[in-house]
């Protein structure tokens, strides 16, 4: 067990570095850019689609006036088509916190992907385990021939607590969590359990924006319109004219994926926008059903103003 660094050797008048998260559409990051300016501090991300150069619209990055405004980290940091781990996060994250405090300012964190927040929260330490490539090769066999849904059903039965976190369609995760049981004798869920034994590097308060459902489906649509306005097609023709191979991470991201039916000339563009909205509500859904999950996070409602959080992370 590390033990947690104190910010007062650091920074003084707070007890807490932030992290503003949600559901997607929810205003994380215009609350997150409040506070750095009410603070003076700097924005780090928790985005695992905005670590990617070029792909700026579909991953709805701030814009470059709100980056010239407020110093922001963790994104635009590799090409699309890199491997790009959670461990991997989690080092260069610490790295750019421990660089703002050092500088006197403190970190704002926002970001929306679960496992980020989490990895950051709780100091979850993630060991590099080896998986055969004989029981790689033999799963991804196997899943091509009984399909998604099947390899999530035996998953299902080995460890029901991943599975309901794995999407079936999310199939490196899926034939990932099956590996890593086969090769260890242990289940994703218990290897989480063992990487917590570390615990964070820094006291750190997660803050979750709770927003009306109705409200959040409206703002989900609104924002894929605006997307759309400001280039998304064009956006994700780019990327799927490059070289890139397709099993990449960033093919699998919302608001790009669903381009492909589009592109072999299967659907309408109207029919692409539609499903970037209902898959933006489901992707919405899981975050909720993430971050409620997670142990002593500060709930606070939509219109939470950055004085607000300010007052509960000042001493």
């Amino acid at each position: 067990m590390i033990f947690m660094k104190d910010l007062s050797d650091y920074i003084k008048g707070y007890s807490h570095i932030p992290i503003i998260t949600g559901p997607t559409a929810s205003g994380k990051s215009g609350l997150a850019l409040e506070i750095c300016e009410v603070t003076g501090g700097e924005l780090i991300s928790c985005d695992s689609m905005q670590i990617y150069k070029t792909l700026d619209i579909g991953t709805a990055k701030d814009s470059a006036d709100e980056r010239r405004r407020v110093p922001h980290h963790m994104t635009d940091i590799i090409e699309p088509g890199c491997d790009y781990s959670v461990k991997d996060y989690t080092d260069d994250a610490l790295l750019a916190i421990r660089d703002v405090l050092e500088r006197g300012k403190l970190p704002v964190l926002c970001g929306g992907t679960g496992q980020y927040v989490s990895a950051l929260y709780y100091g979850l330490e993630y060991g590099e385990t080896l998986i055969p490539e004989a029981v790689m090769d033999r799963l991804d066999n196997e899943l091509k021939t009984c399909g998604a849904e099947t390899m999530h059903s035996r998953l299902s039965l080995i460890d029901p607590e991943a599975a309901s976190k794995i999407h079936p369609n999310n199939t490196r995760r899926l034939i990932r969590a099956l590996a890593v049981y086969e090769a260890t004798g242990k289940t994703f869920t218990e290897k989480n359990v063992e990487s917590r034994r570390k615990g964070a590097e820094y006291p750190f308060k997660v803050f979750f924006i709770d927003i009306d459902r109705s409200l959040l489906y409206d703002r989900i649509n609104k924002r894929v319109d605006i997307m759309f306005e400001q280039g998304l097609e064009q956006e994700a023709r780019m990327l799927y004219s490059s070289i890139i191979p397709r099993d990449s991470t960033c093919f699998q991201a919302i608001g790009y994926k669903e381009f492909k039916d589009y592109f072999d000339d299967e659907c309408s563009i109207e029919e692409v926008a539609d499903k970037i909205k209902l898959n933006s509500r489901h992707y919405a859904k899981r975050q909720i059903t993430w971050f409620r999950g997670m142990e002593d996070i500060v709930r606070i409602p939509f219109g939470t103003t950055a004085q607000d959080v300010v007052g509960q992370i000042s001493i």
